[in-house]
């Protein structure tokens, strides 16, 4: 049995969260959660995992209520397609950030 956790922070408040354990090279139990900073503690916004014995996906809103999404994948492909969706998120985070930054720059280099 080989279990792998792992944090990739996206930018300073915003990052994932990826753990997985494998039985004979099967994927057995998975999370991958996109989590922000508020207030000091980490919430999740989109966590993928096979919790209830299938694979889903739960969006969670500012109240902390859940939307749960069943996603018909097996577990490897469900880790793959989670691990996939929440980069290109965090690509898009990270792109806006910059974005925002520039913006900011150029503005105050006009004042």
């Amino acid at each position: 049995m080989a279990e792998r956790s792992y944090i990739i922070p996206y930018s300073k408040n915003t990052r994932k969260r990826h753990y997985h354990k494998t039985e004979r090279g099967r994927v057995v139990n998975f999370v991958v959660q996109l989590e922000v900073e508020v207030e000091g503690e980490w919430k999740p916004v989109v966590r993928y995992d096979c919790s209830h014995k299938f694979t889903h996906r739960d969006a969670y809103n500012l109240r902390g209520r859940q939307r749960k999404e069943e996603l018909g994948l097996t577990y490897e492909e469900a880790l793959t397609f989670a691990d996939e969706d929440l980069d290109r998120i965090g690509r898009a985070i990270k792109s806006l950030l910059l974005a925002e930054g520039i913006h900011e720059h150029l503005r105050k280099e006009k004042h």
